[in-house]
């Protein structure tokens, strides 16, 4: 990213926080690529208050969206700001795509809000857990919360591959996080959690 846009980036939101009514409450951004998740997600509010943690920390950040947020005069603005289109007919090929920038030398912190859509579901979507794995990289645990109007990142962790486990640290630090709309909240759970186990040999 070039000097100019990250200094205007930096000017933008201290000015965002200096009006905001929210406040940010955060540990240090990390020091290497990271997948950076953004919970509760349950408002288009969320990746203005997404963008403006980023630009404060000065954290270069890449999202997945939907592909037809990049529809028309929107997709190069949508790029611009970091998006990634998402193919939902091929999830697969989304997690092979970003494995592939990161292995070649692409440096950013994936922004991946698990929830998936803003609407109660039984499950969060394991894309990030599989990229996290894949690639070695920490997961840091964004954060909004309305009952305390603050949001930030909270801590970055290294996933072990035992899931029930790594969704346990999760799910603590989230228990007590509110969304701008609560009834839209899922509950910190991959499906894989409840797979059955294998058969010992």
């Amino acid at each position: 990213m070039a000097y100019g846009d990250l200094m205007l980036r930096r000017l933008v939101s201290r000015l965002y926080w200096a009006c905001s009514r929210w406040t940010l409450s955060t540990e240090p951004a990390p020091a290497r690529p990271t997948v950076l998740l953004g919970v509760p997600h349950t408002s288009n509010w969320d990746f203005a208050l997404m963008l403006a943690i980023a630009w404060r920390l000065g954290i270069h950040v890449r999202w997945l969206g939907k592909a037809s947020l990049f529809d028309g005069w929107r997709g190069p603005l949508m790029r611009k700001l970091g998006g990634i289109p998402v193919d939902r007919s091929d999830p697969s090929r989304v997690v092979s795509d970003v494995v592939a920038r990161i292995r070649g030398g692409e440096k950013f912190g994936l922004v991946v809000t698990p929830e998936g859509t803003r609407g109660a579901g039984a499950y969060w979507k394991s894309g990030f857990y599989r990229i996290a794995r894949e690639t070695g990289l920490p997961v840091t645990l964004g954060y909004v919360d309305r009952t305390t109007m603050t949001t930030g990142l909270g801590p970055t962790i290294e996933l072990t591959g035992d899931v029930r486990a790594d969704m346990d640290v999760i799910r603590a630090f989230y228990a007590d996080k509110s969304g701008m709309r609560p009834e839209y909240r899922t509950e910190p759970r991959l499906r894989e959690e409840d797979a059955p186990a294998a058969p010992s040999a």
